[in-house]
């Protein structure tokens, strides 16, 4: 499946050799989220699981924010009208985005400036890397709207990225996260100026993109699933995965070109 074409309609999708950028493009109203993006979103990182000409993703929002979370009028009304079947199938999908970012293969950097709250917080928490700005306030503010903290992973995701007392502190709370806390606290990867932060992002993307692409996958799946793991049965897991990789052409490429005191060239197989 090749997705470079993709024509998105809730979302900008814009392809750079094999680095996909996705821009959530509402900026009047800071980029909120709405069934359809959400929906849209889940599908497109579904496809990336199949798709052959996308080596790594960055996500970001249009005009200095990230994402300002669920749609106060399309989204948050209309929910305090669902009964608890409707209810449980929003938040069932909303949470099918991030097991679909997590689950798809290529890494997604979270290029994040401005507003990022709510689902948008989660949006870069889903993320495998974040770069940030100095504007940036990330909130999970799900407490101050009168709901848990508990959404879409947070509970599971945000402490290991953070530690629990932090991550405690800002579910139950829903204060928002300054950048500098977030750089100093791991959420954020780097801080880039704001007018760079895109730019960084896709260059960290295409050096993913140009790397053993098969092997990227791998450590991203196996990250991921060794969370259920105990030491031994990961220990046990990362054998089964690098012996795997050692029958990759990349591999193979990689030892000709040392021998050859030369840089590997990798094509993912």
């Amino acid at each position: 499946m090749k997705l470079s074409d993709l024509k998105p309609k809730h979302f900008q999708w814009h392809c750079d050799d094999t680095v996909a950028t996705i821009t959530l493009n509402r900026p009047e109203r800071k980029n909120p989220l709405t069934f359809q993006s959400y929906a849209e979103l889940r599908d497109t990182f579904r496809d990336l699981n199949y798709a052959e000409d996308i080596h790594a993703v960055v996500i970001t929002g249009a005009e200095g924010n990230f994402s300002s979370g669920g749609d106060v009028h399309d989204i948050i009304g209309p929910l305090t009208e669902k009964d608890m079947k409707g209810l449980m199938e929003f938040t069932r999908m909303t949470g099918d985005v991030i097991k679909a970012m997590r689950a798809c293969p290529q890494p997604i950097i979270a290029a994040v400036d401005g507003i990022c709250a709510g689902a948008g917080a989660i949006l870069a928490m889903g993320a495998d890397m974040r770069f940030g700005t100095e504007n940036c306030k990330t909130a999970f503010l799900f407490a101050r709207v009168g709901l848990a903290g508990c959404d879409m992973g947070a509970c599971a995701i945000l402490p290991r990225i953070i530690g629990q007392g932090r991550a405690a502190e800002i579910l139950l709370t829903g204060r928002a996260m300054s950048a500098s806390e977030g750089e100093r606290w791991g959420f954020f990867n780097r801080l880039c100026a704001p007018q760079t932060v895109v730019e960084e992002a896709q260059t960290m993307a295409k050096r993913l993109a140009s790397g053993p692409t098969f092997a990227n996958g791998m450590t991203k799946n196996m990250m991921n699933q060794e969370w259920n793991m105990s030491i031994d049965q990961a220990i046990e897991a990362e054998a089964q995965a690098q012996a795997i990789c050692m029958q990759t052409q990349d591999f193979h490429r990689a030892y000709h070109a040392f021998v050859a005191k030369e840089n590997p060239v990798f094509e993912g197989d």
